[in-house]
């Protein structure tokens, strides 16, 4: 199966560290789109399932809003689990080790694609 790329948005949208934009995506054994969101952290874009490695919940406090106070590491809102923007490895609080799930995403001709098997 080839896989095709999927408009997320401008590349200009994503300032570093800034608020991220959300989208949706499908799930093998899923019948609705799960959210996902895209940031640039040290000028490259990377994407994650919006959900938290605690429990499912989205981890935007307002709005395409992710990252902690100092803009160092993705927060969840609930309950302040952090996580690396590079990797979505947890880095503390409730996520127990568990991190987020990255997406597929390049950037290229000023726009910003996610992968779709």
């Amino acid at each position: 199966m080839v896989a095709r790329e999927r408009l997320i948005c401008a590349s200009s949208a994503l300032l570093e560290g800034g608020p991220g934009v959300r989208f949706e995506v499908s799930e093998k054994g899923r019948s609705t789109p799960a959210p996902a969101f895209a940031i640039r952290w040290r000028g490259q874009v990377f994407a994650y399932l919006n959900r938290c490695g605690h429990i499912p919940v989205e981890l935007d406090w307002q709005h395409g809003e992710f990252f902690d106070s100092g803009k160092q590491f993705l927060i969840c809102a609930t309950h302040g689990a952090l996580y690396d923007p590079a990797t979505g490895a947890c880095q503390g609080g409730r996520c127990e080790g568990r991190g987020l799930t990255p997406l597929p995403v390049s950037e290229h001709q000023g726009n910003v694609y996610c992968k779709e098997m």
